[in-house]
């Protein structure tokens, strides 16, 4: 299992547009189970109104985690993906 931190910097925090691309992003990586933390709220990443439903804003700390096959290669990819987008 893989994992990173990341202070979200976007004005709007996780909203529609990252969302919908983070969970495009996560089912890539189908043989990898890939979940996102905030405040002790745990969802996976390919679920879309999961994800919304986290609330995540400006300032908010959040934990990205990779389990599986393609852990390396998933949280490499949702790193650059986060310090890009988000």
């Amino acid at each position: 299992m893989k994992e990173f931190k990341y202070t979200v910097t976007d004005e709007l925090g996780i909203h529609a547009r990252p969302a919908g691309l983070l969970v495009k992003l996560a089912k890539t990586f189908s043989d990898t189970t890939v979940t996102i933390t905030k405040e002790g709220n745990t969802v996976k990443a390919s679920q879309l109104m999961k994800l919304m439903g986290l609330g995540v804003k400006k300032g908010n700390e959040v934990t990205v985690t990779a389990d599986g096959a393609a852990e390396d290669e998933a949280i490499a990819a949702l790193e650059a993906f986060f310090k890009e987008n988000l």
